[in-house]
């Protein structure tokens, strides 16, 4: 019998080693059809699955209650799967070079727990080779087992869109890769138990790495490219949004538009492939043209604020701001690498105080992070301008007088931020306010 007839069948394991916004719905997606080992380091994330609490929000805490994962903190239970998936983030340092020490550190402690016969998939994204080059000679080193004899690899990239509900692992097209024709149709065979969407089968696995590399770095370029187009259009006075709404009406024009490029995937894959590629001698231009403009845009918020705040006769020293939204996109409590940041900072560096709300977000991750401390919104008043950072649901169904609660009542113009142009910028405009979209 095959390896996926055996885990079929119930006479094997599947494993899940990291569970955070994309581990843990693929861990719960597999449960329900096959026997699932669920492993994280952190067993306070553990603590919380086993009381029934989704900390992501991904699928909920109802489906947390009921999942068959058998989720544990203990790398020895790995020991009791034979296919494994590996899913932990892959970030960059300060410097924009890779931090392989998430998927060398799983890698680590799955070798320690490796079985013969097995087969290993990472999901994490990385520069083409990151998978044969660097994490099999750890497998190899901490198992004392040999590739292609002993165990076999496969890569297959992740693409859940956190906080999407329609976009799910079952919904959307999975690339798959092995190092074999062999190991191929089993990790095939594995994953078309859950993906309704169907899977593609990438010729190898470099081509597979190099595929999911380059999504994200396509996406980032385009929203570059939009905020580029802001900036010139703000300079000349013209409404972006108004722009791309006409441009629009050509069957051919794509649907991006200007915004923060923040989280883990975006803005952050594509210093992976420039990374590779400065090795073999070659300097990226656009990708990385693409990605100063992106990392520039709190900066580029904030100063047409500070702008706005003097056009309305407000001192900009020690001015009162609310950020509404923390996260780095909408509907998700996810906080890690948030350009909303990159606003409040510059907003220090001009003396202005800002006040940071978000119910939605994981306020315990920002204070840890980034030292923010969030104010209920039922509690912020006063302010001599607000900007409403992120989308989320809450947020868009917000009224006139809700954020003019949030406003001192001093007689100035009230100067609004409207990030992602969710709110009626004629209403706004005609109430007199001082209102700016990217």
């Amino acid at each position: 019998m095959s390896l996926y007839e055996d885990i079929l069948s119930g006479k094997e394991k599947l494993s899940l080693v990291g569970l955070g916004y994309v581990g843990m719905p693929i861990a719960v997606a597999f449960a329900r059809k096959i026997k699932v080992v669920g492993f994280d380091l952190n067993a306070a994330k553990i603590d919380l699955y086993q009381s029934g609490v989704d900390p992501t929000n991904e699928v909920g805490d109802e489906v947390i209650r009921n999942t068959k994962v058998e989720f544990t903190a203990d790398a020895s239970r790995l020991r009791e799967a034979r296919f494994h998936i590996v899913a932990v983030p892959t970030p960059v340092n300060d410097d924009h070079t890779p931090d392989l020490t998430p998927v060398e550190g799983a890698s680590r402690i799955l070798g320690q727990n490796l079985t013969k016969g097995s087969i290993v998939v990472f999901e994490s994204t990385v520069y083409p080779g990151v998978t044969e080059d660097i994490c099999v000679p750890i497998l190899e080193k901490e198992s004392g087992l040999k590739c292609g004899v002993d165990f076999k690899i496969g890569y297959s990239p992740e693409r859940i869109n956190p906080g999407d509900k329609v976009h799910r692992l079952e919904t959307i097209t999975k690339i798959v890769s092995g190092m074999d024709e062999e190991t191929l149709d089993e990790v095939a065979h594995v994953y078309e138990l859950v993906v309704e969407a169907g899977v593609y089968r990438a010729e190898s696995i470099k081509v597979a790495e190099a595929a999911k590399v380059i999504e994200n770095s396509q996406r980032d370029i385009n929203i570059a490219f939009m905020n580029e187009l802001s900036i010139i259009f703000n300079k000349m006075g013209i409404d972006t949004q108004s722009v791309l709404e006409a441009a629009g009406t050509k069957w051919n024009f794509l649907n991006f538009k200007p915004g923060l490029v923040g989280g883990h995937c975006i803005g952050v894959d594509p210093y992976y492939l420039t990374y590779k590629a400065e090795q073999l001698g070659y300097h990226s231009q656009i990708i990385l043209s693409g990605r100063r403009i992106n990392d520039d845009m709190g900066k580029y918020v904030a100063e047409n604020l500070v702008k706005n705040l003097i056009k309305a006769d407000i001192p900009v020293k020690s001015a009162k701001v609310a950020i509404l939204g923390f996260t780095f996109k909408e509907n998700c409590p996810d906080t890690r690498n948030t350009k909303i940041i990159d606003i409040y900072n510059e907003l220090k560096e001009y003396g202005i105080t800002a006040q940071v709300t978000d119910d939605n977000a994981d306020a315990d991750e920002a204070k840890r992070l980034y030292g923010i401390e969030f104010t209920p919104m039922a509690e912020i008043k006063d302010c001599d301008a607000v900007i409403l950072a992120v989308a989320h649901e809450s947020y868009k169904a917000l009224g006139m007088a809700d954020l003019e609660a949030l406003y001192a009542d001093n007689g100035k113009v009230k100067v609004l931020t409207d990030l992602k142009g969710v709110l009626d910028k004629k209403a706004y405009m005609d109430a007199g306010y001082l209102y700016w979209r990217l």
